[in-house]
């Protein structure tokens, strides 16, 4: 397996309504001058925050499936469908973009922050479906309380989200000095943002070597074979890490990107 880890200066970073949003993004737009230009049918990745108030006028997309997760704040969306909704902390807002849709979105404080998180489906074959929106709360979505880790399934089994990508998604918070463990399936690959904490990332049982991460780090394990990861809190704080695993080869062409 291989694990990379990339700091925040090898990520892109953004800004919109004046500075009033700004955002770290993992997995930028073309140009925007990410390391990670993609993973798989992973597209873009943004880490966005708003102190107060941050809006985003009405703009169009298609095809792509665009998550809005919010972990503090509230964020709004309007849209070309006729939809208006707000969703709070823990919060999920997917569009599928379809034939396409237009729509606006406003990050409301204080101190919003947030995701939006966009995956490729079969461009060809989105583009004659209709779009599409739903909205989910916290409260739908399963938590399971392990060993000194809280994880919570945002995509997958049991959680509300139903995307036509082949994805998987959760949010996993591990007490100081505790180990959450995870397994990754051969030929998929898993990546990770420290948005809280720092910690260690080791491959395997009794493996003497492990990889250190940071707060804002964003980590890529890809897996060749079928592997159990171990990731490893510091002493010092809680960590709490964005998790999506996705196939690291898909058999479909991808939307050009560079």
């Amino acid at each position: 397996m291989q694990t990379l880890v990339y700091g925040p200066t090898l990520q892109a970073t953004g800004a919109f309504d004046g500075g009033n949003i700004t955002e770290q993004k993992p997995i930028g737009f073309p140009g925007e001058g990410s390391v990670v230009k993609r993973v798989g049918p992973l597209f873009y990745w943004a880490w966005a925050h708003s102190r107060r108030d941050g809006y985003i006028g009405l703009h169009p997309h298609q095809a792509f499936e665009i998550m809005t997760y919010v972990i503090h704040g509230k964020a709004e969306h309007g849209d070309t469908l006729g939809t208006r909704s707000t969703v709070g902390p823990g919060g999920v807002q997917i569009m599928q973009t379809g034939s396409g849709v237009s729509h606006e979105e406003r990050f409301i404080g204080p101190d919003m922050e947030g995701f939006q998180i966009w995956f490729e489906p079969h461009f060809d074959e989105a583009l004659n479906r209709k779009p599409t929106y739903h909205q989910f709360e916290h409260e739908q979505f399963p938590i399971v309380e392990g060993d000194g880790y809280v994880k919570k399934t945002v995509i997958g089994q049991g959680a509300p989200v139903e995307i036509v990508v082949d994805a998987l998604m959760w949010d996993v918070e591990i007490q100081p000095g505790r180990e959450y463990h995870h397994s990754i399936p051969s030929d998929r690959t898993l990546t990770a943002l420290a948005i809280r904490g720092a910690g260690a990332w080791s491959i395997g049982p009794g493996d003497e070597k492990s990889t250190a991460f940071h707060h804002k780090d964003f980590i890529v394990a890809q897996a060749d074979d079928a592997q159990e990861i171990a990731i490893r809190a510091s002493d010092e704080a809680p960590l709490r890490l964005i998790l999506i695993e996705v196939p690291t080869k898909v058999d479909y062409p991808l939307y050009p990107k560079r």
